[in-house]
């Protein structure tokens, strides 16, 4: 029989990539979710019963223990940005990950990988980077063997960050962005997604790996090569890191009156972030130890971002037919 995988948030932007990576290996895969028939678009990334949805809350150990029976290997790609709430930080990236960790450990699972973040940091004023680290030092207490990816920022189709700024280049002239000095090292999705597989097969030595990608740029560079994919000309404003502090009060303040429905665009944990470089530390394993080359964000984006051009798919032949005179 294949072996098993259980993917905790395997319907996920980056758990996807895992899952159908998995599926073509031969495993099969079952996907751990909340809501599983919200991802039944998973199933197809192998034959027949080969990548299941299940329902799974990572705050209760009999709910993580249910989906993992059976499994070889266990990837952990859950993680949020909510700091309140029943799925907060601390329950989601610190007690959820550590209960991960334990109950693989307890029922002999081979392989663990778990996806943390570059930045994370226990002694840290985020308290995303806090309980990023916190939910590492948990997993590797209880499970030494287990390989923990921090990537940066994150790139691919239906990312959040690309995505986000492209749309937001269509409301007008100006697109404000917060540090724009900070540096980040944009890694490809589905690299993140390969790196996880080595370790889930046992390809990895266990331990910490940071991936980045090939190139560091600031947040002001990043816009301005993603403004050139599609097309449009902006002012990139660099907003303070105080009127930032006051944009996320506001935001965050409207997101509670409104219960959710008006999600924050900014936080102040997130102002607290973009006060620091997001680059791979010095001398860390990465990429290149998992034999991995990585993708470049010019290779990638124009497969997404074409969308937001100001003709959409057709914006190329409008260009090329400009260029035509009429006899």
């Amino acid at each position: 029989m294949s072996k098993l995988v259980t993917i905790y948030g395997g319907s996920g932007f980056v758990g996807r990539y895992v899952a159908r990576r998995m599926a073509k290996l031969g495993w099969r895969v079952r996907v751990a979710v909340r809501r599983p028939n919200e991802a039944l678009f998973v199933r197809p990334y192998g034959t027949v019963g080969q990548v299941e949805p299940v329902l799974c809350n990572i705050r209760n150990d009999e709910s993580v223990r249910s989906v993992m029976m059976g499994a070889d290997a266990v990837v952990n790609c859950v993680g949020t940005f909510d700091a309140r709430g029943k799925n907060s930080f601390d329950a989601v990236q610190h007690e959820g990950a550590a209960r991960i960790a334990r109950i693989a450990a307890e029922q002999g699972v081979a392989h663990m990988v778990h996806i943390s973040a570059l930045g994370a940091d226990r002694d840290s004023e985020s308290a995303y980077a806090r309980t990023k680290a916190l939910g590492e030092d948990a997993v590797m207490a209880a499970f030494p063997g287990a390989v923990i990816l921090r990537p940066s920022v994150i790139f691919g189709p239906g990312d959040g960050f690309f995505n986000r700024f492209a749309g937001m280049s269509r409301m007008g002239p100006v697109l404000p962005v917060v540090g724009a000095n900070i540096r980040f090292q944009p890694v490809y999705v589905d690299d993140v997604a390969h790196a996880a597989v080595k370790g889930a097969t046992g390809e990895a030595s266990p331990g910490i790996y940071e991936l980045g990608g090939p190139e560091v740029e600031t947040f002001r560079e990043l816009m301005e090569g993603m403004l050139k994919v599609i097309r449009r000309r902006r002012l990139i404003a660099d907003i303070p890191y105080g009127v930032a502090n006051i944009i996320a009060s506001v935001s965050e303040f409207g997101q509670r009156m409104t219960g959710g429905l008006f999600p924050a665009q900014i936080t102040r944990d997130q102002v607290v972030m973009l006060r620091k470089d997001n680059v791979v530390s010095e001398g860390a394993r990465g990429f290149a130890e998992l034999g991995i080359t990585p993708t470049a964000p010019e290779a990638v984006l124009p497969e997404y971002l074409w969308r937001f051009r100001p003709s959409g798919q057709y914006d190329a032949i409008k260009e090329s037919a400009g260029g035509l005179r009429a006899d």
